[in-house]
């Protein structure tokens, strides 16, 4: 049997409801139906627009056909939601499903969203086209209620839309999408209004636009940089401005960032990446981690992007890094070497990566520090070529430059043979720093040989013969090498100690990615790939073809491994890989765990509410129910024989021990509904006195209650029953805290479009650290009494509360006491609000 070709998802992504998503997608699978292809609609939402239906019947006349949908009821009503199994019998070719991020109606062994419906029918071979808006994308979801004040419930994770083979935008102007709203084209027209003044004011539309518009272009970056990995594009493709700049950890980089900043601001959708590359030369020793944390959260705050990066030569390390980000311009500061600095080493990173950057623009930014760097030149590694021949040379032509000036007429007479033999021994180690020991060794003989002739006496003669001449050159010869090899190992020991900490700041950058990072495996990677400065990062379970020097991979835990391509890495990156992989390796295994543990809470959460609900019911259920029975038993014994007091009396007994019984099962049965999401709304506009007086009809006649404020307050969105039995929970709790000759106070206050009602008692009040488990079911916080019920009520009150799109929250009373605020929406707000986000959202929300 051979495995099946997944199917290929193609998303049409619009900024705002209206924009024309789902007349392109019929459009596009009449075209695929003309070629000959098999296209169904499984699921298209007309919303009852002119425009769409046309276009649907349109593709049903150029031979799409249609599946019919499935038909499921919950919580009394009938939906309709896509046939998954009828889809997947048939196997058509290509799939139309409109809105992504819908949410199935509950029930039949559905899935929850219909992101995951298209997930199966891609993974059965079947092409899918589909829509979504940008307001629904997970990673937006706030960002679009902050704009819009309109919360989001339906969204779909970005990695879903990301996997899509092609992500079409289908853009329209504001002004434009404002016309078809007043035209009628999108909303019914009663609602038109409130669309208009709300959700689709010209601001919120051009926000969205502006989301929809970023957000995909970060997707075709990303195809194109993958494009430019598979085919080993190297060099800079200028499609959007990347300004990289690079940081040293010195005091100038605050400066340069803010300049690199200013750069990107000025071309549309520039973009600011910082990089510190982590040396292993000495130069690493001017570093400040400090300085270095400061400069990353200015870039951060400035909207840019922080990367370190490990590399021996830094010039080369930048320039790889830049045409890896397909940057276009980079920022450096000016050199901090002085003249003289910069006259014995050559030219510093600046001018290096200049001549290296080809395409790259280099801007070079000067600073207070500038040209005020150390002294002493810095060494790599390893010598280069240049140093290599640099040194011997200038082992043979500094003494000599040396000589020429102790032999002019200005410094003759003036030194003594001491001196003369000192500065011949500092430009030995002059030597040794510019070529290392084998560079001294000859400057120690040429300097040994010019200052036996020219200035120990008989001066012009060589004085080889004499035994005291032979021992001070060969002491002389062995003081130069020794200081040599000093400076030498002292500068070995200083670049060693750098590397050492370099992969320290390494394997922090490494753990502070994974404290950070809400997806470490990926943050992980990504962190690998720039700090080795490779192509690609990636986690495979088969161990790749080691033969390729440009792929090195390491183990990363049981039957995975941590494969790196691009080039080939030395054996000191090969240590601090290894590191990495075991990050990586523990984040997956934290990963797996967690996915378990997820996987296992829900039963445990369940066993919980078993045990207390078990042994809670074994008492309260008890105490009423062996009330009632005795006083029912007594009524039928026929050896007592009561008067008609009496028998009213347990009469009235048992009637209050069964009500207490109903109304305890009430709870438990409403609890258990809330918690499997199968209790049914019925929202519509409610008075509050509309729903009050029947919740204190309920209640026991010792339970003084004092109303005000309620007639001049709005109608709010609530399920009238459900709307009395929280009232009711409230005032019964606050009751039984109230103190003999107390009394209940129930207000209500409108402000911001939401109703607020306090019921107000003056009993001992609440200790802050009790306020969320006062909501948990089964508990009495203490208490021991029966009167106390299983602690049902204001968890109850709270779910009820929630499941009408309100909220309950405690706070202490003025002068003693608790009051319990319940907020509910105004029904016209919500209605505006609805309107503007169109009827279809309407059930799904409410699910």
């Amino acid at each position: 049997m051979t495995d099946v070709r997944p199917g290929q998802l193609k998303i049409y992504l619009g900024a705002a409801p209206g924009v024309g998503k789902t007349c392109r997608m019929l459009d596009e699978g009449r075209r695929r139906a003309a070629r000959g292809a098999d296209v169904v609609v499984g699921l298209v939402e007309c919303h009852g627009r002119p425009h769409t239906e046309a276009a649907l019947a349109q593709a049903r006349a150029g031979g799409v056909r249609a599946v019919d949908r499935a038909r499921c009821s919950y919580r009394g009503e009938e939906f309709t939601e896509l046939d998954l199994d009828a889809l997947l019998a048939r196997r058509p070719r290509v799939v139309l499903v409109d809105d992504l991020a819908h949410t199935n109606v509950p029930g039949e062994g559905r899935n929850p969203k219909r992101w995951q419906d298209v997930d199966r029918l891609l993974t059965a071979g079947i092409d899918v086209v589909t829509t979504v808006n940008i307001q629904h994308m997970e990673s937006l979801n706030d960002v679009v209620e902050e704009i819009t004040k309109v919360p989001q419930a339906e969204t779909v994770p970005d990695e879903v839309v990301r996997r899509a083979h092609q992500i079409e935008l289908v853009d329209i102007a504001p002004e434009s999408l404002r016309r078809r709203m007043a035209h009628g084209n999108i909303h019914a027209p009663e609602h038109v209004d409130a669309a208009l003044a709300n959700y689709f004011r010209p601001g919120n539309l051009t926000a969205l636009r502006q989301l929809a518009l970023l957000w995909l272009a970060d997707r075709v970056d990303e195809a194109l940089q993958a494009y430019r990995s598979e085919h080993g594009i190297g060099g800079v493709w200028e499609t959007r401005e990347r300004v990289v700049v690079g940081l040293t950890g010195g005091p100038e980089g605050d400066t340069l960032v803010r300049r690199a900043a200013r750069i990107a601001d000025r071309s549309v959708g520039g973009e600011l990446l910082a990089v510190h590359i982590t040396r292993s030369d000495g130069l690493a020793a001017g570093t400040s981690h400090a300085a270095l944390t400061r400069q990353r959260r200015l870039v951060e705050d400035l909207g840019g992007s922080y990367h370190s990066v490990v590399g021996d030569d830094v010039a080369s390390a930048l320039v790889e890094f830049a045409r890896a980000e397909n940057a276009t311009q980079l920022v450096l500061g000016s050199s901090r070497r002085g003249r003289f600095e910069r006259f014995l080493t050559g030219r510093g990173t600046g001018e290096t990566v200049v001549a290296a950057s080809g395409a790259i623009d280099v801007h070079t930014v000067t600073h207070e520090r500038a040209g005020h760097g150390t002294l002493l030149p810095s060494r790599r590694r390893t010598l280069s070529g240049p140093r290599r021949v640099a040194g011997p040379v200038a082992g043979l032509l500094l003494p000599l430059a040396l000589t020429f000036l102790l032999d002019l007429d200005v410094a003759r007479g003036h030194l003594n043979l001491t001196s003369e033999a000192l500065l011949f021994l500092l430009a030995v180690v002059g030597v040794a720093c510019i070529g290392g020991v084998a560079s001294a060794v000859v400057a120690s003989v040429t300097a040994s040989l010019l200052l036996n002739y020219w200035f120990m006496p008989p001066v012009g003669h060589f004085t080889l013969g004499d035994p005291n001449s032979m021992l001070a050159l060969a002491v002389f010869v062995i003081v130069a090498a020794t200081v040599a090899a000093v400076v030498d190992r002292s500068l070995r020991q200083s670049r060693r100690s750098a590397r050492a900490t370099a992969e320290a700041e390494t394997m922090s950058a490494l753990a502070g990615t994974i404290v950070r990072g809400g997806r470490p495996v990926p943050a992980l990677l990504e962190r690998a790939r720039e700090a080795f400065g490779v192509t690609a990062a990636e986690l495979v379970e088969q161990p790749p073809d080691t033969t390729d020097p440009l792929v090195t991979a390491v183990p990363a835990g049981d039957d995975t491994y941590l494969v790196l391509r691009g080039r080939t890495l030395p054996s000191a990156d090969r240590r601090v890989l290894a590191a990495f992989a075991a990050h990586v390796g523990a984040a997956v295994e934290r990963a797996r765990l967690a996915e378990a543990a997820a996987e296992v809470e829900p039963v445990k959460a369940a066993d919980r509410m078993r045990t207390a609900l078990l042994r809670a019911v074994g008492h309260d259920l008890r105490t009423p129910l062996a009330a009632a029975l005795a006083a029912i038993g007594s009524l039928r014994s026929p050896d007592l024989d009561f008067c008609e007091q009496d028998r009213q009396e347990l009469l009235a007994t048992a009637e209050e021990s069964l009500t207490r019984l109903g109304r305890l099962v009430d709870n438990l049965l409403d609890m258990s509904r809330l918690q499997a999401g199968a209790l049914t709304l019925q929202l519509r506009a409610t008075a509050l006195e509309e729903v009050l007086g029947p919740a204190l009809d309920s209640l026991p006649p010792a339970c003084p209650v004092d109303t005000g404020g309620l007639e001049e307050i709005p109608a709010v969105l609530a399920d009238p029953p459900l709307l009395e039995r929280v009232l009711a929970n409230l005032v019964n709790n606050a009751a039984r805290h109230t103190p003999p000759g107390g009394r209940v106070l129930v207000t209500a206050s409108a402000l911001a479009g939401r109703v607020e009602v306090r019921v107000v008692d003056r009993g001992p009040g609440l200790p802050a650290a009790d306020r969320d488990r006062v909501f948990e079911p089964f508990q009495r916080l203490g208490d021991t009494d029966n009167t106390t019920g299983l602690g049902l009520g204001l968890a109850l009150s709270r779910g009820l509360a929630e499941a009408m799109d309100g909220t309950l929250t405690p706070e202490d009373t003025p002068g003693g006491g608790l009051t319990m605020v319940l907020s509910l929406p105004f029904a016209a707000h919500f209605a505006e609000v609805n309107g503007a986000r169109g009827a279809s959202v309407w059930h799904s929300e409410r699910l």
